[in-house]
């Protein structure tokens, strides 16, 4: 980092970056009395990343905007860039913990899709949490941020830790899963978001319309985390569950749709993400991953192959300005 000129406010620039993810795995528990459901999941961090930069401002207060690099489609999602958007209560949550912070200006570089899923807000939070922390020394640890984290959502301490985790409770209590070998997939974008209470509350009314009861989630297959340890993708094809996955076709039949389009073109296991509506399609390997993506691309699909597990949030650069 260049030395700061004497006598005058210099602008610092922190650049982070931080993963989406795909629920490999998803148990739902039913509706408590609190509106919320535990869940047991196993979280995979994947190669397609969000990225903050925070900047130092003279002005007190926080801004936020997109950036223009963002590979998404900005017309076609509403984004808000005040109070309501996840890296600015992050930015206000970090403020509040530290002793040296000035006003920030958030720029964010949108790749994750918004409401796909995949915890791209997630993100945004994780990687603004790590990016203030060091824009304003306030010298947290791991361990802190990702108490600060859980307070923004279930998905947020995640993308902080990335790798492999399971997750229990609200999704938030998570434990390191010690599987590192690469298993490679693609995911296939729709141009429309899933509200996830909506997706939830029409899992509660399918199962209520079925006289379906189920318990509370205490923990995942363990033949997913074996799969996952060593890599094996025909292994982990049998055991991919989303209990969420039947209510956002409900809501978006054409899922069904992508599902049976990639399983046709040489996927061996399908499964939607999280709430939806991406769908992470699992293949064999690299090669077999990126020939699927540019088969599904001929359908007119926007489809981009990944590989997981990677690391969580992370500084990239710190510069002064």
């Amino acid at each position: 980092m260049t030395a700061a000129r004497p006598g005058r406010f210099t602008a610092r620039t922190v650049r982070v970056k931080a993963p989406g993810k795909v629920n490999v795995s998803l148990d739902v528990g039913p509706l408590r009395p609190d509106g919320y459901h535990s869940v047991a999941s196993v979280y995979l961090a994947v190669s397609l990343y969000e990225e903050v930069a925070a900047t130092s401002t003279e002005t007190p207060g926080i801004t936020v905007s997109i950036s223009p690099d963002s590979t998404l489609d900005l017309d076609a999602v509403d984004i808000p860039l005040d109070g309501n958007n996840l890296a600015y209560k992050a930015a206000a949550i970090m403020a509040d913990v530290s002793e040296h912070a000035t006003g920030v200006h958030l720029e964010i570089t949108k790749r994750v899709p918004v409401a796909g899923g995949m915890g791209g807000g997630s993100a945004d939070a994780a990687a603004t949490l790590l990016a203030c922390d060091a824009l304003w020394n306030s010298g947290l640890s791991r361990e802190e941020l990702a108490h600060l984290a859980a307070e923004l959502g279930a998905d947020v301490p995640f993308s902080l830790l990335g790798g492999t985790a399971v997750g229990l409770g609200l999704g938030d209590k998570l434990s390191p899963a010690l599987a590192k070998a690469q298993t490679h997939w693609v995911l296939v974008t729709a141009d429309y978001g899933l509200s996830t209470p909506e997706v939830y509350r029409t899992l509660d009314r399918l199962r209520e319309a079925e006289g379906v009861e189920v318990a509370e989630p205490t923990g995942v297959d363990p033949q997913i985390l074996t799969a996952l340890r060593s890599g094996d993708a025909e292994a982990l094809s049998r055991v991919l569950v989303n209990d969420l996955q039947r209510a956002s076709i409900e809501l978006a039949p054409s899922l069904r749709d992508t599902l049976g389009i990639g399983e046709s073109h040489g996927a061996i296991a399908g499964i939607v993400s999280g709430s939806g509506p991406t769908v992470a399609l699992l293949a064999d390997d690299s090669v077999a991953a990126e020939a699927l993506a540019e088969a599904l691309q001929r359908y007119g699909l926007s489809a981009l192959a990944v590989h997981g597990p990677v690391p969580g949030a992370r500084i990239v650069s710190d510069t002064l300005i």
